[in-house]
């Protein structure tokens, strides 16, 4: 299939019934549009001719050999209130918190957390190599003259950072994921 005509008279599954009717009306194209229950790309070519899938990345439709043929539509996210709950103090509280929280996941995103142990001899060097979204945190160790240090930075960077880190003198380098950043 090369283009949405090519639909005529095909069967296309997907989680988006609504959407896709409106989309191969407006494009005069008459297909049968199926409700897919979860897995739609495994729906391929036994069970349906074409899918409408909700992705993000398409790393799904890549691991099924599949390719985008069209756009049917783009989205945000958008968080919406209701006028009487955002009058309303406790209600509108929840709803601010709610946001904060939603931002902090996105903030984390692209973001990863690292920390390392560090000799005080190596510290500036270590610093040096650091990339902080402010300024690393160190904290003096029990073992005199060691430093521990925690900082967050894009997950792109850390392929390069980490050795270069080893180099300044960095041991016990850990990376872990992020779930919110709050700013």
């Amino acid at each position: 299939m090369r283009a949405v005509h090519d639909l005529e008279g095909k069967i296309v599954a997907t989680e988006l019934v609504g959407a896709t009717r409106r989309y191969l009306q407006e494009r005069g194209v008459k297909a049968k549009v199926e409700f897919s229950w979860g897995a739609t790309e495994a729906k391929l070519p036994q069970l349906a001719d074409a899918i409408v899938e909700v992705t993000e990345t398409g790393a799904s439709l890549r691991a099924n050999n599949l390719r985008v043929v069209e756009t049917v539509l783009e989205s945000t996210t958008q968080l919406i209130a209701n006028r009487a709950a955002w009058a309303d103090k406790a209600k509108r509280r929840k709803i601010e918190d709610l946001r904060m929280l939603l931002d902090g996941a996105i903030n984390a995103l692209d973001m990863v957390g690292l920390m390392l142990n560090v000799h005080g001899d190596n510290l500036a060097q270590v610093l040096a190599t650091l990339p902080a979204l402010h300024n690393p945190t160190v904290s003096s160790l029990s073992d005199q003259g060691w430093h521990a240090v925690n900082t967050i930075l894009k997950e792109s960077t850390v392929r390069e950072i980490i050795p270069r880190l080893k180099e300044a003198g960095a041991e016990g380098i850990v990376e872990y994921p992020l779930n919110k950043i709050v700013l």
